[in-house]
């Protein structure tokens, strides 16, 4: 269950803060939806309008990374955080950018290797050698 109210597109409509995001969503998604992390959001139109300028600096943006690229770091981040609507967010968000099965298996495969591997290095508290550091 939700711990914050999420706007329906009636009461956006009566926000002229929040609609102006909602419709940029809409024109940057070339899509109707808009799902209910910005909806939840929405609530405060500040916040609002700022996560999403700063979502699109980095995930729309043309960048050195590619698009679907993006998306799937953002899964392993996600992951990694435990942000289970992001993880489906950015998966269904991959698989449109074109990610395929076999892609996303081997994306979990690496997350869990990493997860791992990070948490065996922690354990054991291995200092880091002077050539992994930047000069």
């Amino acid at each position: 269950m939700t711990t914050t109210k999420l706007l329906s597109d009636a009461e956006v409509e009566k926000i002229p803060a929040v609609k102006a995001v909602f419709d940029d969503i809409r024109a940057t998604r070339k899509s109707d939806f808009v799902n209910n992390f910005w909806r939840g959001l929405a609530n405060d139109p500040v916040s609002l309008k700022r996560v999403w300028e700063q979502l699109k600096a980095v995930m729309v943006t043309e960048s050195a990374i590619d698009p679907l690229t993006k998306e799937m770091i953002y899964i392993a981040v996600s992951t990694a955080n435990g942000c289970s609507y992001c993880v489906h967010s950015h998966t269904a968000t991959a698989r449109a950018k074109g990610m395929t099965d076999a892609q996303h298996g081997e994306l979990v495969s690496i997350i869990g290797l990493a997860g791992q591997t990070n948490q065996m290095v922690t354990a054991m508290q291995i200092p880091v050698d002077p050539q992994f550091e930047v000069r």
